[in-house]
Order: structure tokens, then C-alpha cells, then sequence
């Protein structure tokens, strides 16, 4: 243990305000570098951390806060670069990369200081060691990360970096130098020329990704971290992920450089860790499904970006990034080992970006059925379900969705796609504890304001399948904060599966929960009746499912007198529900149709929840007078019609019980 790190660090907690003494200032700057470097780093990181988050914690305004770090730091730095003691710039260069690490905007304000950049490429221009050109070229790779660095990047620098990305046989330097250029490159094109950000392109960038992968097969730890960081970067080309998939070498030597447990901040490798996730995120993301509107934007963004004087188009999207390319490199890469990576990297680092880059891996993964069952076995479930928890917590009450993070949304979906298609207990384990905790996460997917259609979709099926697991689970879900009036919306959705799956979770909840059966089939209100008469007005569209589902949510509500009655106001006002009941019995007898003109779609369970419904409603009519009135208006509506071709044995299902029950409504009926 450092003493004297271990002092600073005591005097920050206990005194996060307090200026450092130059001599405090010196300990810290020199921890990064020399013989004692390996052993003081780590706690050297902590102790700079710490520093930093505690000055940014007690300044308000981030401007006075930056102000703040560089004045403790800057002039002790600036000193150590101008110096002609190698060991001397090595503490400065390495300190400052360190600093990158922890405080962007204060190392960023230093970098751009007088004669920090001129002292630097002086100092690599003079015959410098391996070990100062490769913490140079470090530095120079996390300067070219932030915009306000690139801008004073020199041309003196750039073809420094060229010469050693391709002339040196250092692997080290070769690799930092490579990641360098390419987040310039990355900058020059996003950063506009106001910036002042050299114009720099990859020459060959296939050629360089084949020598990255070359020196991620090294023993060099740090040739290999800054290859990994490379490739990175360069995995967003198709080209470069084909190449990448197709080398399960390269793949399996990858994932096996994610630590299985935590260790401490240098051993770690967080920053090895997060690269690797990075890659593959790029291999098995999926091109965004963009809605009509968003395809006429995206063409007439590539048409701004053409040439004039040319009829071709730039930037037409790959078709190596085509569903098909997709599917065999996310194959690829879990015959290669990958899955059981994302828990060894869950349980090493507490990482926020980590654990969204997992997030985003397996819904691309799980975007295939096939691979749901080896996600499963894999232990996928269980990292999806800690990812969710660590960004939304664990309280049973819903949160403020304003503050509900966009980027666990995916982690959630990807939840919801498991469980559509598992049993709850498949993927939830037999401790119904960790389903109740689902609804929280489905319910936040449902209702966040940038959820996509698809995943209020999906987060109702999921919902869906927990609901049906027992009574207690929909009474849960049924209890969800803001989520039953969110489905009853979703009801009127155009679109046909969203209207569907909506409709199925409410039956759902209709069978298992008391709430909403009393919701839908309670005491005779404006509101219940309204609810009521969208159950029928679904029990008369085209979609199958669709008119099952609510056909069998009318079936169970009709136990209700309430429901009964409204059902009754709801055919003397509008002589539908003996149209809808004609139609389930049987709809060759009504000669309905659907909106393309085709016969509508009759079915044995339709007709057995048509006659419930019937007999039920029709059990609560009293008075002779009222029941001839209600046959008339059957008879007119064909519906008594219909009743007889079952009852004789012509309609569409034969079981005895549906016929005794049709037979008695026709009684009532006929009189």
C-alpha cells in the first residue's frame, strides 16, 4: 500500500475543497510513471478520481469546476513537458493521458495550453524513447477523442502518426498511433471546417483492420488493448465486420480477454472489456427499421450528400449490413463463445456502458427465435434482469418515466422477447418474486414516451404471457401503474397485431384479475358500458385472433349483470349486439364480409363464445313483452337464423353442451 496516496486520498473525502500542497501535487503527477508505477497507478487513479468528482461536486457551474482541476494541475504538467528530462516528460505525457481518462474537460483545457502540443512533438522529434513515443502517441489517441483537441492537432502530428501507424515494428506505438488517426479521421468528418480539425482518412482501412487483428493475437497486453480499441472504431464498415466474423481465431481470442470477476481498477481491463463489447455490438447490431417518413428523410439526405455533377448517390446503405449478413455474423459469433461473456462481464465491472452495450448485443441476438433457448441457458435472463434493475432500481412503485433512461429500453425489450416466447418460469426461474419484478420493467417499456410501437408491442405480449401464468400475476399487472389505461388506448391502434396483442392481455386480465372484471362487468356505468361496447365493436373485425380474444373477454364479462345490461342499452340504442352475436354464431348465415370483400372468417370458437354471451344476457331479460321485443330484433338481425342452423346440427360446432345452451336462448327468443 501507497502511504502517502492513501493520506491524499483520506484528506480529499474528508476535505474535497481543500487546495494540495505542490508537494501533494508533484506525488500525484509522478504516480502514473517510473520503476513504482505498476504498484501506484491503480490507487493513483482513485485518488485522481476522487479529486475531480469532488471538485465537480461542490462547483456548480462546470466552466469554474474545470477552472478549478487545471489550476491544481496545469502549471505542474505544462513544467513537466517543457522539460529536457526524458523521466520528467513521461510524468507529464502519462499524467495527462490519465487525466483524459478521469476528467475529459480539464485535461482537454491543458492539452490546448501554449507550447503543451509544440513541447510535445519536439520532444518525439528528437530521437525519443519507444516507451516516451508510445506514451505520446497514447496521449495524442485520447486528445483526437474530443472536439476541442482536434482543432489544434498539427499537421507535424498527423504525419508523425502516419509513420509510425505503418513504419514501426512496435506494436505499441503502431496501434496507439492507428487509434489516433482514426478519431481524427472520425472527427474531420462530423466536425465541420470551422473546427479546424485536419482532414485525415484511413488509407486502406481493411488492411489496417487485418494488422489489428494481428496484434490482438499478441502477448503484448498494451499492443493488444489499443488494437482492440482500433477495431473499435473500425467495426462500424461492414466490410470490417465481415472480415471480423469469419476469423473465429480472432473471435474466441476476443472474448477471452473479459476478466471472469472483478478486479482492481488496473487489472480489470475495463477499458479492454468495453471494447470487445464494442465490437460486438458492431457485428450483431441490426439496421434500424425506419418508418415510412424516416426512409423519405434518409433518401433525400443522401440525395443532399451527392455530387452534383454526378448521378450516383453516396452513402447508400450496405448490403452487407442486410438481415441475412446480419443473422450468420451473430451465428458466427455465438458458435465462437459469446454468450457466456455477458455474465463474466456483468459480475467484473460496474460499468454503465458496459452493461448497455450488453443490453444492445442480446436484443440483436434474440432478434432470431433460435437463439432465445442458448441466451437462456447462458444465463441471459439473469444479466438482462440485473442491467434493468441497476438503471431503474428496485422499488414496487412506478417511476417518473422523464427519468427513466432511453438506452435501457432495449434491455428491457430484449427481456420481452424471451418472454413471449418461454414459459415465465423458463425465463424468471421458479421464484415468482422475479416475475412480479418484470411488471415493473414491461410497464415502463409500454409507457415510455420513446418507446417504439414495436416495443409497446412486444412488452404487451410479454405482459400477456405473465398474466396468464396465474391469477396473482394479473392481478399485479392489472394494478400497474398507468398500464390498463395505456392498453385500453392501444385498442384503438390501426395497427392490427398492436390491437391484438392489446386485446389478449385484456382478456387476460378480465379471466384472472377481480379489478378489471369489475372494471368491465360491474355496476351498470357510462364508463363501464363504454368499455363494454369496444369489447363488441372488436368481436366484429376482421382479424381472427383479434375477435376470439374479445369474443372471450365478452363471454366472461356477461357473468356479470352489469355487463349484461349494458349489452341490452347497447342493442336498443344501436341494434348491434344481435349483429356481432349472428356473426360469431355463424357468419355464413349473415353473409358478412370482410373489408376486401371476402367471407368473413367463422370459427367453433367464436360460435361457443357467441352463444354464452347470448344465453347469459338473455338469462336477466324479465317479461314476456321485452323478450318478443328482443326476438324481433333477433329475427331481423339473422341471429335466430343462425341459432337453428346450430341447433340442427348444420352450424359450426357440435358439442352438446354450446347446443343445449343454444337451444334455450332460442326458447327465450321465440317465446
Amino acid at each position: 500500500m501507497d502511504d502517502s496516496l492513501n493520506k491524499l486520498l483520506k484528506k480529499i473525502h474528508n476535505s474535497p475543497s481543500e487546495n494540495l500542497l505542490p508537494a501533494e501535487v508533484a506525488d500525484l503527477v509522478s504516480a502514473f510513471s517510473g520503476p513504482t508505477a505498476l504498484s501506484r497507478r491503480p490507487r493513483a487513479y482513485v485518488v485522481l478520481s476522487s479529486l475531480c468528482q469532488g471538485v465537480r461536486k461542490n462547483k456548480k457551474d462546470p466552466s469554474e469546476a474545470t477552472k478549478s482541476i487545471v489550476s491544481t494541475f496545469g502549471k505542474a504538467v505544462v513544467e513537466l513537458l517543457g522539460d529536457t528530462n526524458e523521466p520528467a516528460i513521461l510524468a507529464g505525457v502519462s499524467f495527462l493521458t490519465a487525466l483524459f481518462q478521469v476528467d475529459v474537460q480539464s485535461a482537454a483545457a491543458i492539452f490546448a495550453q501554449e507550447t503543451v502540443v509544440e513541447n510535445l512533438m519536439d520532444t518525439v522529434e528528437l530521437s525519443p524513447s519507444d516507451q516516451l513515443a508510445q506514451e505520446v502517441a497514447h496521449l495524442l489517441g485520447q486528445a483526437c477523442g474530443e472536439k476541442s483537441c482536434r482543432g489544434i492537432v498539427t499537421p507535424q502530428i498527423v504525419r508523425w502518426l502516419e509513420f509510425k501507424s505503418k513504419q514501426t515494428k512496435d506494436l505499441i506505438l503502431q496501434a496507439s498511433s492507428v487509434v489516433a488517426l482514426i478519431k481524427l479521421s472520425r472527427g474531420s468528418a462530423t466536425d465541420g471546417p470551422e473546427s479546424g480539425t485536419p482532414n485525415v482518412s484511413i488509407d486502406k482501412p481493411l488492411d489496417v483492420a487485418e494488422t489489428m487483428v494481428e496484434t490482438t493475437l499478441a502477448k503484448d497486453g498494451q499492443a493488444r488493448l489499443d488494437a482492440v480499441e482500433a477495431l473499435a472504431y473500425l467495426s462500424v464498415d461492414p466490410e470490417i465486420k465481415e472480415l471480423l466474423a469469419s476469423n473465429p481465431v480472432f473471435l474466441k481470442h476476443l472474448f477471452a480477454m473479459v476478466p471472469m470477476k472483478k478486479q482492481s481498477f488496473e487489472e480489470s481491463k475495463q477499458v479492454l472489456s468495453y471494447g470487445v463489447l464494442v465490437i460486438v455490438h458492431n457485428l450483431s447490431a441490426r439496421r434500424p427499421q425506419l418508418t415510412e417518413e424516416q426512409r423519405n428523410i434518409e433518401k433525400l439526405k443522401r440525395m443532399a450528400k451527392a455530387n452534383p455533377s454526378s448521378a450516383k448517390q453516396v452513402d447508400e446503405p450496405s448490403p452487407l449490413d442486410d438481415a441475412p449478413y446480419v443473422k450468420t455474423r451473430i451465428g458466427r459469433l455465438v458458435d465462437a463463445g459469446l454468450l457466456p461473456i455477458f455474465p463474466a462481464a456483468i459480475s467484473s465491472s460496474d460499468s454503465a456502458g458496459i452493461r448497455d452495450l450488453i443490453g444492445k448485443s442480446i436484443l440483436s441476438i434474440v432478434e432470431e427465435r433460435e437463439n432465445r433457448g442458448k441466451v437462456l441457458q447462458t444465463g441471459g435472463s439473469r444479466v438482462l434482469q440485473t442491467i434493468i434493475k441497476q438503471a431503474i432500481g428496485d422499488s414496487t412503485k412506478s417511476p417518473d418515466l422523464s427519468t427513466v433512461s432511453t438506452s435501457v429500453l432495449e434491455a428491457i425489450q430484449a427481456l420481452a422477447k424471451l418472454a413471449i416466447t418461454s414459459s415465465p418460469i423458463h425465463v424468471f426461474g421458479p421464484d415468482v418474486g422475479a416475475m412480479y419484478d418484470a411488471i415493473r420493467p414491461f410497464s415502463i417499456l409500454l409507457q415510455h414516451t420513446s418507446s417504439s410501437l414495436l416495443q409497446r408491442f412486444e412488452a404487451i405480449m410479454a405482459l400477456t404471457n405473465l398474466a396468464s401464468y396465474n391469477p396473482d400475476l394479473a392481478s399485479r399487472v392489472a394494478q400497474g401503474e398507468g398500464l390498463l389505461n395505456k392498453v385500453e388506448l392501444l385498442l384503438l391502434e390501426d395497427h392490427t397485431l398492436v390491437r391484438r396483442a392489446s386485446m389478449e392481455l385484456i382478456c387476460n386480465l378480465i379471466v384472472g384479475s377481480d379489478e378489471v372484471f369489475q372494471r368491465y362487468g360491474g355496476q351498470e356505468t357510462a364508463t363501464a358500458t363504454s368499455k363494454v361496447q369496444i369489447l363488441l365493436a372488436l368481436a366484429d373485425v376482421d382479424d381472427l385472433p383479434t375477435r376470439t380474444a374479445s369474443a372471450g373477454a365478452l363471454a366472461t364479462v356477461t357473468a356479470a349483470p352489469g355487463a349484461c345490461q349494458s349489452l341490452l342499452d347497447i342493442q336498443a340504442e344501436r341494434n348491434r349486439f344481435f349483429a356481432v352475436m349472428a356473426q360469431l354464431v355463424d357468419p355464413r348465415v349473415t353473409a358478412a364480409e370482410t373489408e376486401d370483400g371476402q367471407p368473413l372468417q367463422g370459427d367453433p370458437g367464436l360460435t361457443h363464445r357467441g352463444v354464452v354471451c347470448l344465453i347469459n344476457v338473455l338469462q336477466i331479460v324479465k317479461g314476456k313483452d321485452k323478450r318478443k321485443e328482443l326476438g324481433q330484433q333477433a329475427r331481423e338481425s339473422r341471429l335466430i337464423e343462425a341459432l337453428k342452423q346450430l341447433v340442427g346440427g348444420k352450424g359450426l360446432m357440435k358439442d352438446p353442451t354450446v347446443l343445449r345452451s343454444a337451444t334455450e336462448a332460442l326458447e327465450i327468443l321465440e317465446g
